[in-house]
């Protein structure tokens, strides 16, 4: 049987709901989840999935769960509202309430970047679920001419989780996402650490026999392809061998250019086809500048693929530097763990077992039952 995940030295700061809830606390029947999308939608990521997971668990074990986002929706085991179109929905999600929900026992927002405001609005318990705090995403996003909307959006943003939000609790899925809210202000009281987890995994496929490096994740700025792709030119000539590059986004078209030999992109690609592809990879490699936890590194782990990562928020959650994965500082050291790791197959054997191991702590229904005892404490704080 899998066992609890063990504290981390940061929860004694940011304490978990069991720490504060009765034997028996109150739980809310009705759940609203205020998102940006649905997992079916093309874009969806790991924010979606986690969403996903919570609301199908809080399901089955009882609970009446809405999710009410943009863009289009799918049907699930719990009901999925559209609210409009992926940006036109954050101005009318009020509306969309008032109309197809009407009421609920709790409205759990979840803020990416740009805020609902839901407690400037909704008269009746709130609660916050964080990824990350995007504070030097906007000036990635929104450069050069367009700062002025990246200085705009940060300050929304940090108003909305330290200001608007400054009543409720907030969810972070990572110790590094609650060091993050704790910086712009929030106290440390409210913010509630809540892991994500991962499938259990099925039967292990093949490992390849040839080098084969993989990364997954949306094709956007902060995910850095670009620089693994450069990497991959000062690597290739020492390992040989593929890189997989999983997932589709507004940067492909441009990474395409930018690919030299023996680079694939595979685009959106099945869980089934997910899985193979990280069972078979010698390595997974996770470029991005930031993360809430880094979701695809325990999927990777749980089929005893170690990872190679920058040293970055939610990354160093994820990976555990020397046992699980290599935490990089910079460029150079990318390259030379990658490299590193690619010509010792003993090391990598050594790690892949550890990350299985660790990977076995995590798993969903921890997450929605952890989820669920935060809720009852959320509902049960509350006051008009």
């Amino acid at each position: 049987m899998p066992q609890h995940v063990p504290p981390h030295p940061l929860l004694k700061a940011f304490p978990r709901s069991a720490q504060h809830s009765p034997a028996h606390p109150p739980q809310p029947r009705r759940i609203v989840f205020l998102a940006r999308r649905d997992l079916g939608n093309p874009a969806a990521g790991g924010s979606e999935l986690l969403v996903d997971r919570l609301a199908g668990g809080l399901t089955r074990l009882g609970h009446q769960v809405t999710l009410l986002c943009g863009g289009p929706a799918a049907f699930r085991e719990y009901r999925v509202v559209s609210a409009g179109g992926d940006l036109s929905h954050y101005v009318r999600a009020r509306p969309a309430f008032a109309r197809q929900v009407g009421d609920c026992d709790l409205l759990v927002e979840v803020c990416n970047g740009m805020p609902y405001l839901a407690p400037l609005w909704h008269r009746g318990p709130t609660l916050c679920l964080v990824n990350h705090v995007h504070t030097d995403l906007w000036r990635m996003r929104f450069g050069g001419p367009l700062a002025p909307a990246a200085r705009l959006g940060r300050r929304l943003e940090h108003w909305a989780l330290a200001g608007a939000q400054r009543r409720n609790l907030l969810v972070a899925v990572s110790p590094s996402t609650a060091d993050a809210l704790r910086a712009i202000g929030v106290d440390r009281e409210r913010i509630r650490v809540v892991h994500n987890g991962v499938e259990e995994p099925g039967p292990r496929t093949q490992r390849s026999s040839e080098p084969l490096f993989v990364a997954v994740g949306r094709l956007v700025e902060y995910k850095r392809i670009d620089l693994l792709l450069r990497l991959w030119e000062r690597v290739r000539p020492v390992t040989g061998g593929r890189l997989v590059i999983v997932g589709d986004g507004p940067e492909r078209t441009r990474l395409e250019r930018l690919a030299g030999p023996e680079v694939t992109f595979a685009g959106h690609v099945s869980e089934a086809e997910k899985h193979r592809l990280l069972c078979a990879a010698w390595l997974l490699l996770h470029p991005s500048a930031v993360e809430g936890w880094g979701l695809v590194v325990t999927e990777a782990a749980a089929r005893e693929t170690p990872a190679v990562a920058f040293d970055v928020p939610g990354l160093r959650d994820s990976v555990v530097h020397g046992e699980t994965g290599v935490l990089a500082h910079g460029e150079s050291s990318f390259a030379a763990a990658w490299c590193a790791l690619a010509l010792s197959a003993e090391r990598r054997a050594l790690m892949g077992r550890a990350a299985r191991e660790r990977a076995s702590r995590y798993r969903w229904n921890h997450t929605v039952r952890r989820f669920r005892a935060v809720a009852s404490e959320a509902v049960r704080s509350w006051s008009p």
